[in-house]
């Protein structure tokens, strides 16, 4: 015969299982919350970032234009230099075409340099093909920067995807792209509004 002591000894033993059980899965759905809310958080920090990167850069590729109209006319020499008609009877100063010279400037941004110079956006540039008509931005991007082997700003991506038939309906296309890719785990920004492939980055580090 069984004894009716020892059921219920086992059934009580059941409900305290069942209570405790119900308390872990009770705080594990609170703990998975408040991760949700802390990435959402990262996230949002992340975006806003993202847009002020963006800004600083619009911000440099206007000064630059600024200062390109107001400095005087220089000579070309071999496509490659340039170099500053008014300093020509004392010391040419030779400097790379496109290259920045930010060391003259007082800037409050400490990233920059003279090295640092950012693609200009083009602006009203007509598609050369549809390639990208019917793709999303992450999967255009995915394409562009395997064909290009090494890491693009945004503008560059704008510019690229502009020409292969995208279209944007915002007033911040650069920002749309870059939300995009800090968004996809595919993508690693390496600098300041330029993204790479996570897998081509972390092979350059393991060689």
């Amino acid at each position: 015969m069984v004894d009716e002591n020892l059921v219920q000894t086992l059934e009580t033993s059941l409900r305290h299982t069942r209570n405790a059980q119900n308390r872990l899965i009770a705080r594990l759905g609170e703990a998975e919350n408040e991760v949700a809310l802390l990435r959402e958080e990262i996230q949002a920090l992340e975006n806003t970032s993202a847009q002020t990167e963006l800004t600083i850069d619009s911000l440099l590729v206007e000064l630059r234009s600024g200062e390109r109209a107001a400095a005087p006319k220089k000579l070309r020499i071999d496509d490659e230099y340039e170099v500053n008609r008014a300093e020509t009877q004392t010391s040419a100063i030779f400097r790379p075409r496109g290259v920045v010279d930010f060391t003259e400037r007082n800037s409050t941004v400490s990233y920059i340099n003279q090295h640092r110079s950012v693609p200009t956006r083009m602006v009203g540039r007509e598609p050369l093909t549809q390639r990208f008509s019917d793709r999303t931005i992450t999967q255009s991007c995915t394409l562009l920067l395997r064909e290009a082997g090494r890491p693009l700003h945004v503008n560059e991506l704008y510019n690229l995807l502009i020409a292969g038939g995208m279209k944007f309906k915002g007033n911040n296309p650069t920002i749309s792209i870059a939300v995009s890719l800090s968004r996809n785990a595919r993508f690693q920004k390496v600098d300041p509004g330029t993204f790479d492939i996570v897998m081509r980055e972390a092979g350059r580090k393991a060689s």
